[in-house]
């Protein structure tokens, strides 16, 4: 237990620094917005460069892998889509917001600093190829869904070309895509250039979890959805379960990758989602209600996946 709470305590210690800072000093939310810039634009492009980089070619072809966990995570959402649905009585957009609640891990602050300091290096690849694969699907089913329930009319040619840009056009995706060209052939940055790109790399989780801290309290909760206990079990006891069960299914995962698929999906509902809710106007202040919640609610059920995992207590294979 000690290991565990080694382990989840600096994560969670620094979420709570953060949200203690934003508390004490009153300064307003655009305050941390040159710090959001260096952490979305700089520091996790950086982190995901180097792991990929430094990664075999060859071990970047899971596409099983990539296909297992990106489906059940579309699995999650749908589920999540499904219950906001019928608590909305049909508003599409506000669905689809609440899937993301349900189905979005924080797997860009909080993934990598987590599995890799669990797992160790072995955690390098999956992490990656979860990170990069998820968003992708989700940065392409949010402005397709969020297009589809706007009242105006919007043209097939102006949607297909604006998910597109997002999606291509992302800093993770494309220090995602320039990792795996740089493992491709076998390119080494210049000592110069690499050492920046460990500073980058370093500062990337605690800048992270330290902002989302202050996130949450400059944005108190004012108003919690009662449909949240459903989307909160989707998203900490439901999808890490789906995860581990198909991946068992489709066997011959190294144990390391299932756990690291696990750890991933147990993590607590992202920060995008919130920056989502706020760009297209729709389910804000229950979007921060739920990102607080569901983050303090994941207190106890990712120690306990971390505590199963420390230990060895994770069964990778449940059809062996």
């Amino acid at each position: 237990m000690t290991q565990v709470l080694s382990l989840a305590l600096p994560f969670f210690g620094l979420i709570f620094l953060g949200f203690l800072g934003g508390k004490i000093v009153k300064l307003p939310a655009e305050g941390l917005g040159w710090l959001n810039i260096f952490i979305v634009y700089f520091a996790l492009p950086a982190l995901f460069f180097q792991l990929l980089s430094e990664t075999p070619f060859e071990q970047l072809a899971q596409w099983s892998f990539v296909l297992t966990t990106t489906f059940s995570t579309y699995c999650i959402f749908s589920l999540a889509f499904l219950i906001g649905y019928l608590v909305t009585r049909g508003n599409v957009q506000e669905s689809t917001i609440q899937a993301l609640v349900g189905s979005y891990s924080n797997i860009g602050y909080m993934g990598p600093g987590l599995t890799l300091a669990a797992l160790g290096p072995a955690a390098t690849v999956p992490t990656a190829l979860i990170f990069c694969f998820d968003n992708t699907m989700l940065f392409t089913l949010v402005p397709l869904l969020m297009a589809l329930g706007r009242r105006d009319h919007v043209s097939g040619l102006s949607m297909a070309l604006g998910i597109a840009r997002r999606v291509l056009l992302h800093p993770f995706i494309l220090a995602t895509i320039a990792g795996v060209l740089a493992a491709y052939f076998r390119f080494e940055p210049p000592q110069a250039i690499d050492r920046i790109l460990t500073y980058l790399s370093s500062a990337a989780a605690p800048c992270a979890l330290f902002a989302m801290g202050v996130t949450v309290a400059l944005r108190p909760v004012t108003r919690i959805p009662w449909e949240l206990p459903f989307l909160a079990f989707c998203k900490l006891v439901l999808h890490p379960a789906l995860v581990l069960v198909l991946l068992s299914f489709m066997g011959n995962f190294e144990p390391v990758w299932v756990a690291t698929a696990v750890l991933m999906s147990a993590l607590p509902p992202a920060l995008n989602v919130f920056v989502l809710a706020q760009q297209y106007q729709v389910y804000v202040e229950r979007a921060s209600s739920s990102i607080l919640l569901g983050t303090i609610i994941s207190v106890f059920t990712l120690t306990t996946v971390l505590y199963l995992v420390s230990n060895d207590m994770l069964p990778t294979d449940l059809f062996p």
